[in-house]
């Protein structure tokens, strides 16, 4: 059965886009369909944050333009602090891992490239995560997820507070000071046990110790546990 528009309360959308042309494209395209109410401004964070303060935004769409990309999410982050019943579609074109991660961390619900997809289906994506629900694809789902399931690591400092290891030597450190054998160490990041072992000895060689005690000693006084980071295979 099709919905009633005219008693259906509409859902509220703006449109943010640094690029006139395509801006006013999405937006004639969403004014053809009396489920939504439409508005647009520039990608500029104080014009974003001025529109959604005026006005009642149920959910804002934001380009990702290559060149605007941080504009964008530090729009998305604030409104999402101030707003949190807002929700958030970011359009990106081909995100890589760390623009998928950046982009959830910051607050979106959904991911959309345009280009890859038709309009009717913009109209679903807003309206899903009107509705509470994640709009993303299979393989960002799984960046997402590996993302969730890497290894947090310890930073460890000098006297001086200087970092002394490399991010994967942080991780090695983490997993020692949580008492992984070489071997639990090397499953769960992947690597073949050798390389753990000469991980091991760098880490000894850059701090002046000689033992895994000594390490968890160290480890202990001088680290700072941070979150769980992506470390691309083959990363020092």
């Amino acid at each position: 059965m099709r919905p009633n528009y005219a008693t259906s309360k509409p859902i509220c959308v703006l449109v943010a886009d640094s690029i006139r042309m395509r801006r006013q494209l999405v937006l004639a395209a969403f004014r053809r369909h009396p489920e939504f109410r439409v508005a647009a401004c520039e990608m500029d964070v104080d014009e974003i944050s001025a529109a959604v303060a005026q006005s009642r935004v149920d959910v804002t769409l934001i380009s990702g333009h290559p060149n605007r990309a941080t504009a964008g999410l530090a729009a998305i982050r604030r409104i999402h602090l101030s707003h949190p019943h807002i929700a958030h579609v970011l359009m990106l074109e081909n995100p890589d891992r760390d623009s998928v991660v950046n982009a959830f961390r910051c607050g979106v619900q959904g991911l959309f490239c345009l280009s890859n997809h038709p309009f009717r289906l913009l109209c679903r994506c807003v309206q899903a995560v009107h509705q509470g629900q994640i709009w993303i694809n299979d393989e960002h789902l799984r960046y997402l997820i590996d993302t969730v399931t890497q290894v947090p690591s310890l930073r460890v400092v000098n006297a001086h507070g200087l970092h002394l290891l490399t991010p994967r030597e942080e991780q090695v450190v983490a997993l020692v000071a949580d008492g992984l054998s070489n071997r639990e160490v090397a499953r769960e990041l992947h690597l073949s046990e050798h390389t753990i072992k000469k991980y091991l000895f760098r880490i000894f060689e850059k701090i002046g110790i000689s033992s895994r005690v000594e390490l968890v000693l160290y480890a202990v006084n001088r680290g700072d546990s941070c979150q769980a980071e992506w470390i691309p295979s083959g990363t020092d």
